[in-house]
């Protein structure tokens, strides 16, 4: 800079800012996808791009967003559950912006600010049997905190998971994820073993080993959604208090209301798990935050001297930005009976897609709890169907939902997931803010895209043989 720029003191030079965030994005928002082409996950534009979900979205609110020509777009997905109040509830943004006014003396690590206390207090007031909180900074993390209190509390070295299970994708948590698909190429893992949901039998027979520090369990499982069977939760708690192991329940996506119950471990009378894994919901979709709740002897013996009060800790965790969100989430869902809400539109929902399995030769089956519902496909009994179907199958399990979800976005404008790779299920876990109007929204909508897929109309499965072409390219 010569000096006469140093100097220049035009109004525009005196407008601008050192940093100034809303240029940034006029000058190079419409760059996104190739931005992330080249510097981020490659992979994702071009998936995007393969099934046409390559949208511009410019602003959110709520359960909706709003593309650059102004459509707006239902979102059934909330960030994977992180959106649990929907997109910048005012009361949780207010907060971030008292706790940014308020420029506390933030993570100096040698004091004891108020925040994480009033949020453990909080937490621990919907967990009456549970005594203490660690917060980290995401679901994964929150797992990982049980997984190590589980093994040093007991001084065993295995944790049994489920099946199917997903508790995230860090090595120890990638350890008792039962997808073989997140687990293949990053060997070796933590030597834990996978047993059925719900085979009580499999769970007593890994227990007499000896050498099982805890089970981990989700109470409705994200992929498939689907729900531990009544009575095995405190049927598999009996025997792991027998056998001296713990309970952990990954309440990550199921937490704070999703299910109907501020936890869906609650909907089993007496079951008391010994630690708990929240998070997504607890950020007000702000600030990532992780919690693991535990029992008293559990933290105590984890950090049993001074010597070991930093045996396990995070840079991040228990910051400002994120104890407000969650102080702020707590107050709402109070506030707005959250839990009653999603029970009752969960309810809603489910009753009315359950209507039409018996009119939907391709509709399975429609499940879950509160405002997490899976919706199942299947083999349909017309020959005509029957070859289209089979078609699919035989290039890539999992085509036809994808086929459900596709113009559920393009035609109708509403955001949904395929809950898991080669299922035939659609996972519904929409902001638990939802009403009778959503609930309209999105039956109708689905009624629409079921019909034409029963019907003689070809341009959903035009779509189904190019997601054909797509799945044969990538084998």
């Amino acid at each position: 800079m010569n000096k006469a720029e140093e100097h220049d003191d035009t109004p525009e030079t005196a407008r601008r800012k050192p940093f100034d965030l809303g240029r940034l994005l006029a000058e190079r928002g419409a760059e996104r996808y190739e931005l992330y082409t080249r510097h981020l996950n490659h992979q994702l534009p071009r998936m995007l791009r393969t099934i046409g979900f390559d949208r511009v979205y410019e602003r959110a609110e709520g359960a909706y967003f709003w593309d650059e020509d102004g459509n707006d777009y239902l979102d059934m997905l909330a960030g994977f559950g992180v959106m649990g109040l929907g997109r910048h509830h005012p009361v949780v943004r207010e907060a971030l912006h008292d706790v940014l006014d308020a420029s506390l003396a933030d993570l100096t690590r040698f004091d004891c600010p108020p925040l994480p206390g009033l949020l453990a207090e909080k937490l621990l007031a919907h967990s009456p049997h549970l005594d203490r909180v660690f917060f980290g900074n995401s679901g994964t993390e929150a797992v990982e905190t049980a997984l190590k209190f589980a093994r040093y509390a007991t001084g065993r070295p295995r944790v049994l998971y489920c099946a199917h299970a997903f508790h995230g994708l860090t090595t120890g948590s990638l350890s008792v994820n039962g997808e073989a698909g997140f687990r293949d190429g990053f060997a070796p893992l933590l030597p834990d073993t996978a047993v059925t949901l719900g085979d009580l039998g499999a769970l007593e027979r890994e227990l007499a080993r000896g050498d099982v520090a805890a089970f981990v369990v989700e109470p409705i499982q994200g992929k498939g959604v689907h729900e531990a069977p009544p009575g095995f939760l405190r049927a598999a708690q009996e025997l792991l208090r027998r056998k001296g192991a713990l309970l952990i329940v990954d309440e990550v996506q199921t937490g704070l209301g999703r299910t109907g119950d501020f936890y869906a471990y609650q909907h089993e009378p007496g079951v008391e798990p010994d630690l708990v894994c929240v998070a997504k919901a607890l950020s007000g979709g702000y600030v990532p935050v992780g919690a693991t709740l535990g029992k008293d002897w559990i933290f105590k013996k984890v950090y049993s001297s001074m010597d070991r009060v930093l045996v396990h800790s995070a840079s991040f965790g228990s910051n400002a930005q994120a104890m407000a969100a969650g102080l702020a989430v707590l107050s709402v869902m109070e506030d707005e009976g959250i839990v009653a809400r999603a029970r009752a539109t969960g309810d809603l929902l489910r009753s009315r897609l359950a209507a039409l399995v018996d009119r939907y030769e391709l509709l399975h089956e429609v499940r879950g709890r509160g405002l997490m519902i899976g919706i199942e496909f299947g083999r349909p009994e017309s020959l005509k169907l029957r070859g289209r179907w089979a078609m699919l199958q035989a290039a890539r399990k999992g085509l036809f939902a994808q086929m459900v979800v596709v113009p559920l976005l393009q035609k109708h404008r509403i955001l949904t997931q395929v809950s898991g790779d080669h299922l035939e299920v659609i996972k519904l876990i929409p902001p638990l803010i939802i009403g009778e109007r959503e609930v309209d929204r999105f039956v109708e909508a689905f009624t629409a895209v079921m019909d034409d897929a029963h019907g003689g109309g070809g341009l959903m499965w035009d779509f189904g043989r190019t997601l054909v072409k797509q799945a044969v390219a990538n084998r």
